[in-house]
C-alpha cells in the first residue's frame, strides 16, 4: 500500500494536519516575513490533511474549529500583531487531537470463561472461495484452540449480516465484527447504513457478551459513515479497533490479492493482529 494512502486512510493524516495548523499559529506569533510565509504553507497543508483524513469528529466540533480558525485568519489579515487568537487556535486544535486520540488506542477486552469467538465479516474474512486458503478465523482455531463460529460471507453488508445473525444461535461471549466495507464501497446511503448497523448491534447485544468491531477505513469525505459507526458503538458499548490495525495488514508485503482481499500471508497477519486484541480475553490462568 502506498504510504501516503496508508497515512490518509489510517487517520494519521488528521494528526499531521493538526500539527501543521498549530505550527501555523505559532509562526503567526513571529514578525519575520519568512515565518509569515511558512505560516501560510503550513496552514494550507494542514487543512488539506485534515479534510482528506475523513476523521469522524462530531460536526459541532468541526464547527468550533472552523469558526475559531476563520476568525483567526481574518484577524491575521487586518491586525497581524494580534496574538491572543493565535493561542486560542492552538488550544482548540490541541483539544481536537485530545478528542480523537483515544480512537487510535487498542481496546481492552475483558476475560471470558468460554473459549469461543463469533466472527461476523465479509470477503476480507471469508476469503474468495479458494479451498486451499486457510482464513484467519480458521487460523485462530488451529493456532490458539479457540472455537470460532465464522459467520463471514462474501459480499456481506450490515443488513445481510443482521438477517444472518437473526437466523443463527450465537453462544459466544465475544463477538468480533469486520463489516461495513461493502456498504461504503457499494450504493448504501448513510441512512441505510445506520439503520442496518443499529439493527445488527441490537441483535447481537446481550448481557455478558462483549462486542468488538473493526473501525472502517474511510475514503475522503466519507466522515458520516465513521460518525455513525462511532455513535452506535458508544450506544451499544462496542469496543472499536483502530482502523490502522486492518490497514497495517493490507500494507504488508504480499498480504493481499487485489489490494483488499487477503492472501494466505495476509490471513496469517490478520490472525496475529486479531489475537493481539482478543487473546487477553482467553488468558484465564
Amino acid at each position: 500500500m502506498n504510504p501516503i494512502v496508508f497515512h490518509i486512510a489510517s487517520g494519521q493524516a488528521f494528526f499531521t494536519g493538526c500539527t501543521l495548523i498549530i505550527l501555523a499559529a505559532l509562526l503567526s506569533l513571529s514578525q519575520s516575513k519568512l515565518a509569515r510565509r511558512g505560516m501560510g504553507l503550513a496552514f494550507l497543508l494542514g487543512v488539506i490533511a485534515v479534510v482528506v483524513s475523513s476523521t469522524p469528529l462530531p460536526w459541532w466540533l468541526y464547527g468550533v474549529l472552523g469558526i475559531v480558525t476563520l476568525i483567526w485568519l481574518l484577524v491575521q489579515f487586518r491586525k497581524p500583531k494580534q496574538r491572543r487568537l493565535s493561542y486560542v487556535v492552538i488550544v482548540v486544535w490541541l483539544a481536537a487531537v485530545g478528542w480523537e486520540l483515544p480512537f487510535h488506542l487498542l481496546p481492552r477486552v475483558d476475560p471470558v470463561e468460554d473459549r469461543s469467538l463469533t466472527v461476523i465479516g465479509d470477503s476480507v474474512t471469508a476469503g474468495l472461495g479458494d479451498e486451499q486458503t486457510r482464513t484467519w478465523p480458521v487460523l485462530l482455531n488451529h493456532e490458539h484452540g479457540v472455537t470460532v463460529q465464522d459467520l463471514s460471507r462474501v459480499g456481506a453488508t450490515v443488513s445481510s449480516a443482521r438477517k444472518q445473525v437473526a437466523e443463527t444461535r450465537i453462544k459466544s461471549p465475544l463477538v468480533l465484527l469486520e463489516i461495513g466495507g461493502n456498504d461504503i464501497l457499494g450504493s448504501a446511503t448513510t441512512a441505510e447504513f445506520e439503520t442496518g448497523l443499529e439493527q445488527l448491534l441490537a441483535e447481537l447485544a446481550a448481557p455478558g457478551r462483549q462486542l468488538v468491531m473493526l473501525e472502517l477505513p474511510l475514503p475522503p469525505f466519507y466522515n458520516r459513515f465513521g460518525l455513525i459507526q462511532r455513535k452506535l458503538a458508544s450506544r451499544y458499548e462496542v469496543k472499536l479497533v483502530p482502523k490502522r490495525v486492518f490497514l497495517s495488514v493490507l500494507a504488508g508485503g504480499g498480504a493481499t490479492l487485489d489490494s483488499i482481499h487477503l492472501s494466505q500471508a495476509g490471513h496469517q497477519q490478520m490472525a496475529d493482529e486479531v489475537w493481539e486484541i482478543v487473546g487477553p480475553a482467553y488468558q484465564t490462568e
